[in-house]
């Protein structure tokens, strides 16, 4: 059963089947011996390794959890409640609806 690492080594049947019935002679004496030498001769080279898997740290990565604004109410991720960019961001620049009237 050689064929079994040819299969380990990433051929399919089909071509597999082609290595082992393209271009015979018509006339052969020994034709399980054209058969043994071909899948013992014209085996392929091993598949190269696998790359290793990321290491496993314990949890998955999450995206932060919900927060409500303080300011406007609106959510957003944030690891800590507090205000969302908006509010932040009219907070130093002084603007906002809350200015504007």
């Amino acid at each position: 059963m050689e064929f079994v690492h040819w299969f380990e080594r990433g051929v399919g049947p089909v071509a597999l089947r082609h290595t082992l019935t393209a271009d015979l002679p018509v006339v052969m004496k020994h034709p399980a011996g054209v058969l043994a030498y071909r899948l013992r001769e014209l085996l392929p080279p091993p598949l190269p390794a696998a790359p290793e898997p990321p290491p496993v740290t314990g949890r998955a990565h999450r995206p932060p959890p919900f927060q409500e604004c303080d300011g406007c109410e609106r959510v957003f991720r944030a690891p800590e409640p507090g205000r969302c960019r908006d509010c932040r961001h009219d907070q130093v620049t002084g603007g906002g609806a809350a200015n504007a009237a």
